[in-house]
């Protein structure tokens, strides 16, 4: 599964003050990404506020990215949910010929066994053939997915190829990839820790700051995955300080304001997010202008 090593970025839905869906913003953001070296796009992941989408809109928003892509990057499509059956129905219903796979969360809320996460991400993997990326984010779920039901998945289902690993230890990602099917991509959700997930034998990230900053993002871990650790590291440090003001009021709040200081999209939100405080804009601001 090459096309998924390097950097994935989730993208945000571009909204207007009034709460629309801005397809130009839409527009331009797929394109600042190609033009910048991104590897793959992920559709409707956490970040672009699927929660708060109908279906209509969430509709819009892939044929969207579809046609403006028009193939130049693999596309991979967010279902997932803590309601097992709706998961696979929603899977079984949704036209994927455009996109290589889909990243499927661990169930949130319901707070499963480890047992019942296998059995839920097991139902998912005999609902398609599409190639089933993994996602751990104990933050947003309540749960944590074990590095031995990641392997034991990997393990029984060829279709299951990646996990987004976002619970922000590097133990626990170094456990997977020890472990793991060598063929199998243990890829960072978190921005902070990715640079040295790649160095441990990760296969890159999916990330939220690669959409404010695609270039130096996506050269950041390239040098981590081509065994430059010297060069990454100067960028990851001239990067660090962007991403923890981008979290600091939440996700995509904060990568928001950072795009419309770059004017690619406004940085509106729907509730109950709300948009970046006018500190924290003067200071997401004020680091784009100095980096």
């Amino acid at each position: 599964m090459q096309k998924f090593i390097g950097t994935g970025v989730a993208l945000v839905t571009p909204f207007f003050e009034d709460g629309s869906v801005d397809f130009d913003g839409l527009e331009r953001l797929v394109n600042f990404q190609i033009d910048n070296g991104i590897n793959y796009l992920v559709v409707l992941g956490t970040t672009g506020e699927p929660a708060t989408l109908s279906t209509e809109e969430k509709e819009a928003v892939k044929s969207k990215i579809i046609e403006v892509n028009n193939g130049r990057l693999p596309l991979v499509l967010g279902i997932g949910g803590n309601n097992t059956a709706a998961v696979v129905e929603e899977i079984k219903n949704t036209d994927l010929t455009s996109f290589d796979g889909i990243l499927s969360v661990s169930p949130y809320y319901n707070k499963p066994t480890q047992e019942g996460i296998y059995q839920h991400f097991k139902a998912v993997a005999e609902s398609t053939d599409k190639p089933i990326i993994l996602y751990n984010v104990p933050g947003r779920t309540s749960s944590n997915m074990s590095p031995e039901v990641v392997v034991r998945l990997a393990n029984d289902f060829d279709n299951v190829i990646a996990v987004k690993e976002a619970k922000g230890d590097m133990v626990q990602a170094m456990r997977i990839i020890q472990h793991a099917p060598k063929d199998f991509l243990v890829i960072s959700g978190d921005d902070m820790i990715a640079l040295p997930m790649v160095l441990a034998g990760g296969a890159g990230v999916i990330s939220v700051i690669g959409q404010g900053l695609p270039k130096m993002f996506s050269d950041l871990i390239q040098l981590g995955l081509d065994g430059k650790p010297q060069e990454a590291y100067e960028l990851q440090y001239k990067v660090a300080d962007s991403i923890d003001l981008i979290f600091e009021e939440g996700n995509p709040a904060g990568i928001k304001a950072m795009l419309q200081k770059l004017g690619v999209s406004e940085d509106a939100v729907r509730l109950p997010l709300v948009k970046a405080s006018e500190s924290l804009q003067t200071r997401i601001s004020d680091f784009i202008d100095q980096v």
